[in-house]
C-alpha cells in the first residue's frame, strides 16, 4: 500500500460496500482551493480527520494557519516520533486513569502501545512523524495571554505595505467593527458616528503611511487630523463631548491590566507569521482563554490581515497556504452578521484564484452561513446528532451539486460510524464513504492555557524573525550624540520601504540609533568553477548586541533611504555603545563578518559523472536537464568513436563475404556448365553409337563426365556453407556492437542519474564591508 502521493494527502481509506477499509484515500490537494466543510458531533473523528489533514498539508510543504477556539488543535505538538510511554504521560488525563484505577504512567504504556499499533495498521511510520516534527515550525499564539507566544494585537495599527484601497478599506472596517465590539459599542459601518470617525482617522494615517497604535488612535479621537467628513463640520457630525466619551471608553481597553498582554509579543504580521522561516510555518492561534468579544475581536483582525496579505500576491491555480478553523459556530452564522463574517465570506469568495485554501470544521451545519455551505467544493460529513441537520447538509448539497442521490446520501449518512465520512466534491465524483486514517499527533483533547504554557517551551518559536526596538529607559537627548571620524551620520527618510522591519514610526520623533551595512560577499570553489558575488544589505537594530537573526535585518536600502537632516523636534535615545570611537565601528564589522561566515553556505548541484555542476540559483530541475543533455553528447560521441573502431572488423567481414559469395557463384556457374556439357555430350555419344561407334567407349566418357560434375558440386556447396559462415560472422560483429552501444547508454544514464548537493560556505576573506553607516530611526 503506498501512503506517500505527491500532491495529495493520505487521509485515510476508502470503505467497501461491507464496511471494510479498501484502497488508500489520497486527497488531491489542490481541490482545497476551492475549500472544505467538515461537519460531525462530538465522538464523530471530527478533531482526528482536521489533524490528520494538516499534517498531510504540512508533510506537502504548504504552510497551515490553525484557529482554534476549543484547543483541540494545539494536540498537533503532540508528535512523539519514539513513541514511548514517558512522552505520553504528561498529557494523559489523569481523570481518566483515576476512573480506571490506573496510574499515569500505566495509562501513558496503554496509551502508547494503541499509538504504535494503529499507526503500523495504516502503514504509518516513526521516521514520518519525525519528518512532520523536523520541517515543521509548530508555534501557538495566545492572544491576550503569555501562556503561549503573546501577539502584539493591540500595539501597533501598522500600515500594509503595498495592500491596494479596497483592500485597507475592508481591513480598516473590519478592525474597527471589532474593535468596537470589544468596547462594547454598537455602531454600523455605514451610518455609525463612531465607526465612521475611527475608520477616517486610520485611513488618513495610513495614506501617508504613517502607522498608529491604540493610544495614538484614542488621542486623535478627540483632536482627529482633519475637520470635516462627508460635508458636514467635524463637530457637527460628532460633537467634542461625544468624542471625549467615546475615547474615555476606549481607554478603558488600553487602561485595564487584564488587556495588558494584548500589547505585548511579535507582531500581528501574516507574512512573518506564514511564510518567512526556513521551515514549513504552522501557527496555531488558541483561543480557549478569550471570551466571546474577545475571540471576534482577534479573528475579525487576524483574517482581515490575511486577506490584505492575500491580494497583494500573484495569483496561484495550486494550494499555497491553508487555513483551517476549528469550530466556527458563532463566526459566520447563517442570520447574524458579526464582525468576523465578512473576511471569512470575502476569502470563500476570493482566495481561489490565489491558492489560499480554507478548511472550516463545526459540529452543527446551523453553523454555517448559506454562502459557505454553497460554495464549498468538499464535504467531509461525519455522524450528525439530529435529524435536522442532515436535512441542512442534504439540502446544502442539493444546492451547490445538483445531480447528487440525496436519498442515497441519506442512508450513507445515516448509517457512519465513529471515523467514517461520506467524502463529496464537486467535480462531479459520486460521494465516497472512507474511514480516516490514524492520526500521527496524539490527540489528547483541548488542552488548557496551563498545559499550553507548558507545550509552548518546548515547540519551536518564531525566532527567525525580527522583534521590534525596545527603546532603553532614561531620559532622551536634545542633540545626537557624536559619530565616530569618516562614518555618516544618516536618518531614516519617510519614504524607506523597509522601515516597518526596523520597528520605525515616522510619526514619532524619538530617534533610536541602528548602523546600515552594505556588504560583497564572494561564494568560491576551485572545483566546481564558481566564483558568486552577492550584495548583501541589512540593519543592524541593536548596535554592540550579539548579532542574531533577530537584531540583523536584511533589507533591501539604496541612497535614497537615507537623509542626511534630522527632522524638527528630535528626541535622541543615547546609544549603548561609544558611537564616536573608530573602534567601536571596527568592532561592528568584525562582528558583522563573523555572523555572515556563520550564516548557512549556499548550495549547488553537483554531477561527479560528468564533473558537471550548476550555477547558483539554478533549480535542480533545470541542472538535470543539463546533465541529461550532456549523458546524451557523451553517448553520442563515444557511440561514433565505437562505430569506428567496429568498421574495419565490419568491412573485413563484409569483404570476407563477398569473397565468398563471388566463389560459390562461379562454382554455382561451372555446375551449370558441366551439366550442359553432359546432356550435349550425351546426345553426341548416343548418335555415335547408333551409327557404329563402340558403345563401351561411350559409356566411360559419360561416367567421367558425370563425376567431374560431382566434383564441382561438392565444391559448389562447401563454397554456399561458407557464404552462410561469412555471413554468420558480420551477424555476431554487429551483435557485438549493438551491445556494447546498450552498455554505453547504460553508463552515461547511470552516469547522468547521480545528482550530488554541494556546499560552497564563506570565508572571512571573501566578505568585504563596503559601507557602514549610522541611521537615526523614528520609533514608539
Amino acid at each position: 500500500m503506498t501512503i506517500d502521493s505527491p500532491a495529495s494527502f493520505y487521509l485515510g481509506a476508502n470503505l467497501n460496500s461491507d464496511g471494510q477499509r479498501g484502497d488508500p484515500l489520497h486527497y488531491e490537494a489542490a481541490d482545497l482551493t476551492t475549500h472544505g466543510v467538515i461537519v460531525g458531533m462530538t465522538g464523530s473523528g471530527k478533531t482526528g480527520l482536521g489533524v490528520c489533514l494538516l499534517e498531510e498539508a504540512l508533510l506537502d510543504g504548504i504552510p497551515c494557519l490553525v484557529i482554534d477556539p476549543k484547543g483541540d488543535m494545539t494536540n498537533l505538538l503532540l508528535n512523539f516520533p519514539d513513541l514511548l510511554p514517558a512522552s505520553f504521560e504528561p498529557w494523559v488525563d489523569e481523570g481518566i486513569a483515576r476512573r480506571e484505577g490506573l496510574t499515569t504512567d500505566d495509562l501513558a504504556a496503554r496509551i502508547a502501545g494503541e499509538w504504535r499499533d494503529g499507526l503500523v495498521s495504516w502503514q504509518v511510520a516513526p521516521e514520518r512523524m519525525q519528518q512532520l516534527k523536523d520541517t515543521t515550525r509548530f508555534t501557538i499564539y495566545t492572544p491576550g495571554s503569555t501562556a503561549g507566544v503573546p501577539l502584539n494585537v493591540l500595539g501597533s495599527l501598522e500600515a500594509p505595505p503595498g495592500a491596494d484601497t479596497e483592500s485597507i478599506r475592508d481591513e480598516i472596517e473590519n478592525y474597527v467593527s471589532s474593535l468596537l465590539v470589544l468596547a462594547g459599542i454598537d455602531s454600523d459601518p455605514i451610518s455609525g458616528p463612531e465607526h465612521i470617525l475611527l475608520a477616517n482617522i486610520i485611513e488618513t494615517a495610513w495614506v501617508a503611511r504613517q502607522n498608529l497604535d491604540l493610544a495614538a488612535l484614542i488621542g486623535q479621537v478627540q483632536k482627529p487630523p482633519f475637520r470635516r467628513l462627508g460635508v458636514f463640520e467635524l463637530d457637527a457630525f460628532f460633537p467634542p463631548k461625544d468624542r471625549n466619551a467615546l475615547a474615555m471608553r476606549l481607554n478603558g481597553l488600553v487602561a485595564s491590566p487584564s488587556f495588558a498582554a494584548w500589547r505585548e509579543g511579535v507582531a500581528l504580521d501574516i507574512q512573518k507569521l506564514v511564510f518567512d522561516g526556513d521551515r514549513v510555518s504552522a501557527p496555531i492561534f488558541y483561543l480557549a482563554h478569550l471570551s466571546e468579544p474577545e475571540r471576534q475581536f482577534f479573528v475579525t483582525l487576524l483574517l482581515s490581515k490575511l486577506v490584505t496579505h492575500m491580494r497583494s500576491q500573484q495569483g496561484s491555480s495550486d494550494l499555497r497556504v491553508l487555513l483551517y478553523m476549528d469550530e466556527i459556530a458563532g463566526f459566520c452564522p447563517p442570520t447574524a452578521e458579526p464582525p468576523s463574517k465578512k473576511p471569512i465570506l470575502t476569502l470563500f469568495k476570493q482566495a481561489r484564484a490565489f491558492g489560499y485554501g480554507l478548511v472550516l470544521a463545526t459540529q452543527n451545519p446551523m453553523d454555517f452561513d448559506y454562502k459557505i455551505m454553497s460554495n464549498a467544493g468538499t464535504w467531509l460529513i461525519g455522524r450528525l446528532q439530529t435529524e435536522r441537520d442532515k436535512a441542512r447538509i442534504l439540502e446544502a448539497l442539493q444546492s451547490a451539486s445538483g445531480g447528487v442521490d440525496v436519498a442515497a446520501l441519506d442512508r450513507r449518512i445515516s448509517a457512519l460510524g465513529k471515523r467514517q465520512f461520506v467524502l463529496h466534491t464537486t467535480r462531479g465524483n459520486e460521494p465516497e464513504l472512507i474511514t480516516s486514517r490514524w492520526a500521527m499527533s496524539y490527540l489528547a483533547g483541548p488542552l488548557s492555557k496551563q498545559q499550553v504554557a507548558e507545550l509552548s517551551g518546548e515547540a519551536t518559536t518564531p525566532t527567525d524573525m525580527p522583534s521590534s526596538v525596545a527603546p532603553p529607559s532614561g531620559e532622551t537627548l536634545a542633540v545626537a550624540p557624536l559619530n565616530a571620524i569618516g562614518v555618516s551620520t544618516t536618518y531614516l527618510d519617510n519614504a524607506a520601504t523597509w522601515a516597518g522591519h526596523v520597528g520605525a514610526d515616522h510619526s514619532s520623533t524619538r530617534l533610536v540609533p541602528m548602523v546600515a551595512a552594505t556588504v560583497n560577499l564572494l561564494y568560491d570553489d576551485a572545483a566546481s568553477g564558481i566564483q558568486h558575488n552577492e550584495t548583501y544589505e541589512a540593519v543592524l537594530t541593536d548596535p554592540g548586541a550579539v548579532l542574531t537573526s533577530e537584531n540583523v535585518i536584511p533589507v533591501d536600502h539604496d541612497p535614497r533611504d537615507f537623509a542626511p537632516d534630522q527632522p524638527a523636534g528630535s528626541a535622541y535615545v543615547p546609544p549603548m555603545v561609544a558611537l564616536d570611537k573608530a573602534s567601536t565601528w571596527k568592532k561592528f564589522e568584525s562582528d558583522l563578518i563573523g555572523y555572515l561566515v556563520a550564516r548557512p553556505s549556499i548550495r549547488i548541484w553537483k554531477n561527479p559523472g560528468f564533473k558537471i555542476y550548476s550555477r547558483v540559483g539554478e533549480l535542480e530541475s533545470d541542472f538535470r536537464s543539463r546533465v541529461i543533455g550532456a549523458a546524451e553528447q557523451a553517448t553520442a560521441d563515444a557511440i561514433a568513436a565505437l562505430k569506428q573502431k567496429f568498421d574495419a572488423r565490419i568491412d573485413r567481414v563484409k569483404d570476407q563475404v563477398a569473397t565468398a559469395q563471388r566463389k560459390a557463384a562461379d562454382l554455382e556457374a561451372d555446375v551449370s556448365a558441366r551439366r550442359q556439357q553432359e546432356v550435349v555430350s550425351g546426345a553426341g555419344d548416343l548418335l555415335g553409337a547408333l551409327l557404329g561407334g563402340r558403345r563401351s567407349a561411350t559409356v566411360t566418357k559419360a561416367a567421367n563426365r558425370r563425376s567431374q560434375t560431382k566434383r564441382t558440386e561438392a565444391r559448389r556447396d562447401s563454397a554456399a556453407e561458407a557464404v552462410a559462415d561469412k555471413l554468420a560472422d558480420l551477424d555476431a560483429v554487429e551483435q557485438d556492437l549493438a551491445e556494447e552501444i546498450e552498455a554505453i547508454r547504460i553508463e552515461m544514464d547511470d552516469k547522468a542519474a547521480t545528482i550530488e548537493e554541494l556546499s560552497i560556505p564563506l570565508e572571512k576573506v571573501d566578505v568585504k564591508v563596503a559601507e557602514l553607516k549610522l541611521v537615526w530611526v523614528p520609533i514608539p
